[in-house]
């Protein structure tokens, strides 16, 4: 990959990027209220299970329908229709929406408002960048996100937390390389805990994240 490519996924993955992605937690929050969360490792087997069977390997999925081109709005329809509470449909509509902007506004593109992980397969090929890069450093600063809001909730040290992202790293790798083959006629989720989680979030009394 060249520099300017690396550099471009680098930023736009940043988490200094403006689409407030430090405001969401996936439903993790509700799952550190209950206990389920407690610890390094509880933590990173519930994100194990949202990589392989959730939403990790269902977004590296419709990443690359998004980058193929091809049915953008049905495959965005699907993205949104996907979403199993109010809140992870709010997460993914207002993410996209705020990459879809910086990115068109500083880079010059025309994209629609979009899911997140469809804009950015739909911004991979707008703006020449591998897909396969694309995908794996999108998985993994999904991952890095939530365990930075595990940082906060938890509360778990920042030593533990870059541990498990280390851990997670081969996992994140295998996922992506399975999902660029496939298509959204592979998508299935099996994550039951984790949307059950975001459902309750939404009626949690005191809480730091939207969802």
């Amino acid at each position: 990959m060249q520099t300017q490519a690396l550099i471009t996924l680098a930023q736009w993955l940043s988490p200094s990027f403006p689409i407030g992605a430090f405001s969401y937690s996936h439903g993790l929050e509700m799952a550190v209220q209950d206990g389920t969360i407690h610890d390094a490792a509880s933590l990173q087997a519930w994100l194990s299970d949202i990589i392989t069977h959730g939403a990790g390997r269902t977004d590296a999925i419709l990443l690359n329908a998004g980058f193929a081109g091809k049915g953008v709005d049905e495959v965005d329809a699907l993205a949104r229709a996907l979403a199993p509470s109010s809140e992870r449909l709010t997460e993914m509509t207002q993410q996209g929406a705020a990459f879809v902007r910086v990115v068109n506004d500083v880079w010059g593109h025309s994209l629609p408002d979009l899911t997140l992980p469809v804009a950015f397969g739909a911004a991979c090929a707008a703006q020449g960048l591998p897909v396969e890069q694309g995908a794996q450093l999108f998985l993994h600063a999904f991952v890095s996100a939530l365990v930075s809001a595990a940082i906060r909730a938890v509360p778990l040290g920042q030593t533990d937390g870059q541990r498990v992202i280390t851990a997670l790293a081969p996992l994140c790798h295998q996922t992506v390389t399975l999902a660029l083959t496939q298509t959204i006629d592979d998508i299935g989720s099996a994550c039951f805990l984790a949307d059950i989680a975001s459902m309750r979030h939404e009626t949690l009394y005191s809480r730091m994240f939207q969802t």
